[in-house]
């Protein structure tokens, strides 16, 4: 009972965080390259503050219940879960490493101008994007594989015997 929980939890936060990426990526970055640049540089600002925890949140819950998962399981189920815990774990670090600091610079062109090059840097926030959304949603098919997969035979309830 305790395992089939975490794997709800560990389902549930990493569909999240692969829905929240997904989304932005299909319509949030096309939405930012169709705006004029300062429209763009002011909602991508603001929207990082909603951002900020929530997506950080569902990374942690992602990371960790996939984790925890993997150490409940036995097998090839401690495998899948521990990739997807890894994959999300990589999500984070991505956004942590790359996309924050890009979108620190952002949040100041927003007040002042982007410099020249600003459009190699918005690439490269978008390529960034790109991996944080493909470990995401690889992490959440793992998981939704892990969950459809039929129990081992050590995990298997006993059935009672009719009396």
């Amino acid at each position: 009972m305790r395992i089939r929980l975490l794997q709800g939890l560990a389902l549930l936060a990493t569909g999240l965080l692969a829905g929240a990426f997904g989304y932005g990526a299909a319509n949030l970055v096309p939405t930012f390259n169709a705006v004029p640049l300062d429209m763009r540089l002011s909602f991508h600002a603001e929207l990082m503050k909603m951002n900020g925890i929530t997506m950080q949140a569902a990374m942690a819950v992602a990371t960790l219940s996939s984790l925890a998962l993997a150490t409940l399981t036995r097998e090839r189920a401690r495998l899948i879960a521990g990739t997807a815990g890894l994959l999300t774990l990589a999500s984070f670090l991505t956004t942590r490493l790359g996309n924050v600091p890009i979108n620190g610079r952002i949040k100041e062109w927003a007040l002042t101008s982007a410099p020249a090059d600003h459009a190699e840097i918005l690439r490269r926030w978008e390529l960034f994007n790109d991996l944080r959304t493909l470990t995401a949603l690889t992490a959440f098919a793992l998981l939704i594989v892990l969950a459809l997969r039929p129990p081992s035979t050590d995990q298997k309830q006993p059935h009672a015997t009719p009396a």
